[in-house]
């Protein structure tokens, strides 16, 4: 059976603490880590899957919240990889993405959780978007607001973009870097299927110039 002790076992003897000692400095020490690079890390994870299966939703859920609250980052990466295996995703997992996106918050782990986990999510219950997601972009957490503006970026065409630019104006004349930054990702990504479309809003708006530049950097490829 998959547990965090199988998980630990396989993980443990890979730590490198050289490069555990370059991948804190990288995330500005707010965690330590066992220092095992993402290529090993995620065949060690495939290896333990191999050979001890991924159990039900409802252990696979504990065991995720077990790796979540574990000292070394890489445990909270392998919780990803795993609730990235989890195809169709019981409807009331919104809680456990929720719980992970406001829980050990960093980047590393808030982008994967809104774009896959939370987009996976969406698609399934779309009906679930509006409700959930506004309540994300009011909410007082920068993670939460960082996720609704980042769930659609897998859309393509199925992107809400009067959706997306209403989150944008939520934020738009926030200072806070990440705030900027998924509001420019969000576009640029978008600009990929509709750059018209994210062209004028972004002529038209009052964005932050990081926003913009990065909104615009597929656009001026062109």
């Amino acid at each position: 059976m998959l547990t965090t002790l199988t998980i630990q076992e396989q993980l443990i003897p890979l730590r490198n603490p050289v490069q555990a000692e370059k991948m804190e400095k990288y995330m500005r020490n707010h965690f330590s880590f066992l220092g095992i690079k993402t290529p090993e890390r995620r065949n060690a994870t495939k290896q333990v899957i191999k050979t001890n299966g991924i159990p039900d939703n409802d252990n696979v859920k504990t065991l995720l919240y077990n790796l979540w609250y574990m000292d070394e980052r890489e445990y909270q990466y392998v919780a990803l990889d795993l609730l990235d295996r989890v195809k169709e995703l019981p409807v009331e997992y919104i809680e456990l993405i929720e719980d992970l996106i406001t829980t050990k918050s960093w980047w590393d782990t808030v982008d994967g959780l809104a774009v896959h986990s939370a987009g996976n999510y969406f698609k399934q219950y779309p009906h679930k978007i509006e409700s959930i997601t506004e309540q994300w972009i009011t909410s007082s957490n920068l993670w939460l607001n960082r996720s609704a503006l980042l769930f659609q970026l897998s859309y393509k065409t199925k992107t809400d973009f009067e959706l997306l630019k209403w989150y944008i104006r939520h934020h738009s004349h926030s200072k806070e870097f990440f705030h900027q930054k998924a509001i420019g990702w969000a576009l640029r990504e978008y600009s990929k299927t509709d750059p018209a479309a994210v062209q004028m809003f972004i002529d038209q708006e009052e964005l932050a110039p990081l926003s913009k530049r990065e909104g615009l950097k597929v656009i001026y490829k062109h």
